[in-house]
Order: structure tokens, then sequence, then C-alpha cells
């Protein structure tokens, strides 16, 4: 979640719940599975042999200058000829369908350390690297961690399915290094698809998700001075436009269950309440509804997938990794958090930092970021 510095809800999520939430949402960011499923040409892009000339020319050579990755950018990742598709998916990803899976990135070929280089080169493109309480990328492994103790552990770091969710970015990349022996699919949803549904069929549940009554975990991940949870809610609404006061203010949705259930250390002595009957019936219908209308994908090794999280949530399925005799690497995908801040077209978010060009993410006091090529 975003960080704030008290456990209450930002003046301007409160300022936005006064104002009416739409009783149904239009536009490109609300679609269904069916509009996709057997469109792959929508929302598949292969890349071709001069893109991905292009793109390993370029990783060369930056690999060449032993810049460390972490000071990857736009700037000194030059990509003149990929660079405009790239700003048109950008738009695409912030303002329309909230999802593209590429594919045909020759990871193999590569190598850990170069597809690391291309694929963080190509992130830059799409918005500003974040750090993971200090990882600038990310690996999502089984480690071996009990997924039972999800105040300690997170989820990525196991083969336990990932409810649906939104991570404390605009945008997430996932590159598949290593599929699973069985499972570990991802499933992406329309919540604005999900807003008209639960409009028109539990109009009092999503009333419930737009209060601040809500409690998410930090998981000990803070910095000093702050607290180890916030209070807020669930779906907001984009903060007014200073410039442009009659502008739309669009409904964000910024959820993970496991944020929200991981807080019986605190609830259990009376530091913050327990969820009530209500709010249990809501996380189980917004997870139903988002698996109703689910748009299934499995990404093969060399796929890459950016995800928008403001007005789509994504998931994945348990796994099962090959077992260890038999050779073959465990499932590993390499992930980016990116941010697009409001004056380079992001959202305009009832947060803090939401001006800030490196908005999101998950910064513990001055640690330094760091760009591994595996997971630790």
């Amino acid at each position: 979640m975003a960080p704030a510095a008290s456990t209450e809800a930002p003046t301007d999520v409160v300022r936005s719940l006064k104002t009416a939430f739409p009783k149904s949402i239009e536009g490109p960011t609300v679609w269904k599975p069916e509009d996709y499923a057997n469109n792959p040409e929508r929302w598949v892009h292969q890349f071709s042999e001069p893109e991905l000339a292009e793109i390993s020319e370029t990783a060369d050579k930056f690999m060449a200058l032993k810049l460390p990755l972490t000071g990857i950018t736009k700037e000194n990742f030059p990509l003149p000829n990929l660079a405009p598709a790239l700003e048109t998916m950008r738009r695409e990803l912030i303002n329309g369908k909230g999802f593209i899976l590429y594919k045909g990135f020759p990871v193999r070929e590569w190598g850990n350390h170069k597809s690391a280089v291309a694929y963080m080169g190509l992130g830059a493109y799409l918005g500003y690297l974040l750090t993971v309480a200090s990882h600038l990328l990310g690996h999502v492994k089984d480690l071996g961690e009990d997924s039972t103790q999800i105040d300690k552990v997170r989820i990525y770091r196991t083969n336990a399915r990932q409810f649906f969710h939104a991570d404390d970015c605009d945008i997430v990349g996932l590159l598949c290094i290593a599929k699973a022996e069985f499972g570990g699919e991802s499933d992406v949803c329309s919540i604005h698809h999900v807003w008209n549904i639960l409009q028109q069929e539990r109009p009092d549940i999503a009333e419930l998700l737009t209060k601040p009554v809500w409690y998410f975990d930090r998981k000990g991940e803070v910095s000093q001075g702050e607290e180890p949870y916030i209070r807020t809610s669930i779906f907001y609404l984009e903060t007014p436009d200073p410039e442009d006061p009659g502008r739309e203010q669009r409904v964000y949705c910024k959820w993970d269950p496991y944020f929200v259930r991981s807080l019986e250390r605190f609830s259990s002595r009376g530091i913050v309440p327990p969820l009530s009957p209500e709010q249990v019936e809501a996380l189980q219908v917004l997870e139903a509804t988002c698996d109703r209308v689910k748009l299934h994908m499995v990404l093969d090794i060399g796929d890459i997938q950016f995800v928008s999280n403001s007005h789509t949530l994504h998931a994945r399925t348990a796994y099962r990794d090959f077992p260890p005799d038999s050779g073959k690497p465990r499932r590993h995908l390499m992930r980016l958090w990116l941010s697009v801040p409001e004056d380079e077209g992001g959202w305009r978010l009832p947060f803090w930092d939401s001006r800030e060009k490196k908005r999101g993410g998950i910064q513990v006091d001055d640690t330094a970021p760091v760009a591994r090529l595996d997971a630790d």
C-alpha cells in the first residue's frame, strides 16, 4: 500500500469519499473476458526480429559501460525505433484495457544478466523503476517460506495462490524466466467491470468498499516513525484536477486480501478492530466477482506481462515446481514495479506522494536499491 505518516485515511481520500461514486462506468477500461479470450491479436504482441535486435544491441552497449542495473533509464538505454510503440502501449495500460502480453524475449539465449538489463531498459519506457523493500528488480519464486504466516511472509515468495490484488505501483511487469511443472498461471480482470456488477447486484458491498474502515498491514516494512498498518478504503475516486475542476474523477482500486487478513496480531489485542461479518462477506463477494470476469493467460518462457494497478486486479493460481532430481529450475519471474506520475499522464491518486516522480513502491528509511539477478 502507499506509504502514509499515520493510520488515518489521507484527507484527499476523505474528501473524495464525499463525492458521489458513479452507478455505472463506461469506456475502454470496462471490458469482459470474452472481448479478448478469442482475440489474442488485441492484447498479445510477438516481438519482431528487428525489435529484438534493437533491444539486444542496446543491452550489450549498456553492459559494456559497466553501469549498475539500478542506474538504467530511458536516456542511457536508447530504443529510438521501438520507443513510439512503447509510448502507445503505455497510454493503453494507463487509460485503456490495462494489460499487455509480449512474447519472444530470448531469455535462454541471453541468460539472466542480459535478460534483466533488456527487461529493465524496456520497463523504463513505461514508467520509473520503483524499489520493493530495496529491490529494484524483484523475483517471484518459491523460497520454501510458510504461506500460512501471512503477517510475515510475502506470498510471491511461496507457491500459494495469490488472490486478486493490485500492487503499490502504477504498472507491474513480470518476465517469465522458468515455468512451474504445474500451475502458476495468471488472471486479470477489469475492476471497472467488477464495480458495475457490484452496483447492480450488491450496492451495499460496493458502498462498504468505499468507506475508510479497512486496515492494511505493512508487514514490518516501515520506516522510522511510521505505523505498522494504515486505515483507508478499497475503492477511491481520483482527486479533483485543480486545473480542470469539472474533469472526471475515475474510480480507483487498491486491494490485497492478504494485507487485510494478516492483522490478527493487532486485532487480537484490541489495537485495530477485527473484520466485521459484513466486511468478511464483502471480501468474499469481491474475490468471487473478479473470478467470474477474469481473463486467463499462461506465461511461457520469454513472455512479459505488464498490468495496470489503477483499474485492473490480477491473480495467480497455486503451482508446483519440478522435483529437485528433474534437473529443471524452479518457476522464476522477474518483476518490475513502475511509476507513472500525474504530470506524465498518471492517475490523480489520493496519496501524499501522487505528484512525486517515483510514487508508490516500498522504501524503508534510506535503504539503497539493489538489482540482483535471482531471489534472495
